[in-house]
């Protein structure tokens, strides 16, 4: 029977996050993940893998991808070369047949994930290249003449920046799940789970710099789940104390080392007259 999957030692997930991942194991479908980037898509492939003691393949999507590279690339230019030189092994095409992720995890005896990650980079018909493949979980090698079929489904996690919309047939042959941004009492665990001996005061103060600049009107990035943890990581380092944090101290309104935080000159510049605009209040 396949285990279970819910939070582990490295991950925090969500009862609503748990029983997504289950129920697309249950059905035998790709499960779709959305949220913003850096909330831990990605990562969560990586723990299911973990949990359910299943061996990961990570298929990472550029706008160069093409779906055909997923199942296998034939090189034709190594085995013309070889041919060339008189080499034996041209005579046997499969030589030049370059397995993709989702052979290699087809070929799995027992339940393995298989990552499709941020599949918004890839052309528009990407998702649509790849719907018999993933519904049927079999694809035909023109070169050899041979179906490979799935001993095993896999689970296929598919993860989404929401760069593009998704096909709608693409859409409907997935289980659908958004990672929302945690709440305070959430991103308290999953910064546990990191920095377990954080001190409370620091970790607070911090946390409330960062949910204020979530919620800062006008800000063009805001700053994600593994910027926090950056952020923290450096605060530690540097031991930076927490009423080096308050808001309202001097009028500082950008926090310290906030390189971690903000990522580009337009917000660095809106913090700027935020606090120009504080002290002249004072």
């Amino acid at each position: 029977m396949t285990r279970k999957f819910s939070s582990t030692e490295n991950y925090v997930a969500t009862e609503d996050l748990s029983l997504a991942v289950n129920a697309a194991i249950t059905l035998g479908r790709p499960l779709l993940i959305k949220g913003e980037p850096g909330t831990g898509k990605t990562q969560l492939a990586e723990e299911v893998a973990r949990s359910l003691e299943a061996p990961l393949y990570r298929w990472h999507i550029k706008s160069t991808t093409k779906a055909q590279q997923g199942l296998y690339e034939y090189d034709a230019v190594s085995r013309l070369r070889d041919s060339q030189l008189g080499d034996e092994k041209v005579q046997d095409i499969s030589n030049y047949i370059i397995k993709g992720k989702l052979w290699e995890a087809f070929e799995e005896d027992a339940l393995s994930v298989l990552l499709i990650d941020e599949i918004d980079k890839a052309d528009i018909e990407f998702p649509n290249d790849l719907l018999l493949e993933l519904d049927k979980m079999e694809f035909h090698v023109y070169e050899t003449r041979e179906t490979i079929v799935a001993k095993k489904r896999p689970l296929v996690i598919i993860t989404s920046n929401n760069e593009k919309e998704l096909p709608d047939a693409f859409l409907r042959r997935c289980f659908f799940h958004y990672i929302k941004f945690p709440d305070k009492e959430t991103m308290q665990q999953i910064v546990a789970v990191h920095y377990p001996s954080i001190k409370k005061d620091l970790l607070d103060a911090a946390l409330n710099a960062f949910f204020s600049i979530r919620e800062v009107q006008g800000i063009t990035k805001k700053p994600s789940t593994s910027e926090l943890l950056d952020w923290l990581k450096l605060l530690l380092a540097e031991d930076i104390p927490a009423d080096a944090l308050h808001a309202d101290d001097s009028g500082a309104i950008i926090p310290k080392l906030h390189g971690a935080l903000l990522k580009n000159e337009q917000d660095v510049h809106l913090f700027e007259r935020l606090v120009f605009l504080n002290k002249r209040k004072q």
